[in-house]
């Protein structure tokens, strides 16, 4: 019952649900990023270099025939899909930068405010100051 009871703890501490709401959040996040890519950047980038689609490049390590699709390459044996790793790599690529800005944006935010002024001291402090002082004379 022990178990439960420390599992209970350890579950409920804020840095555990912290941590699930950042998995949830993040996978939803990289939806977005992969459809920004896959469904926005990708295609102007394709059309930039005349039509070209990524995801499709793949060397045959089995001797299929040339000119078929990355799909109908796969069933037919092992491919090299050089094409999507590029496409996954450039999602990377976006997202880390969309993550670096976000944590930029934020710790601009979180920048402390300018050291406030001393606060006075105590009045005990000064009467003792001024003891000292009487004394010193």
């Amino acid at each position: 019952m022990a178990v439960m009871q420390e599992f209970k703890e350890f579950a409920l501490k804020g840095n555990v649900m912290d941590l699930a709401v950042g998995v949830i959040i993040g996978g939803a996040f990289g939806k977005i990023v992969d459809s920004i890519v896959g469904d926005l950047i990708m295609p102007v980038v394709s059309k930039i270099f005349g039509g070209l689609d990524f995801s499709s490049y793949y060397i045959a390590l089995a001797g299929q025939a040339a000119g078929l699709s990355l799909a109908e390459a796969k069933k037919a044996g092992a491919v090299l899909a050089y094409g999507n790793f590029i496409t996954i790599a450039l999602n990377f690529v976006i997202l880390a930068f969309i993550i670096f800005m976000m944590v930029k944006q934020m710790n601009r935010m979180k920048r402390e405010a300018p050291p406030a002024a001393p606060a006075a001291p105590a009045e005990d402090v000064l009467l003792l100051r001024e003891i000292r002082d009487s004394l010193r004379k």
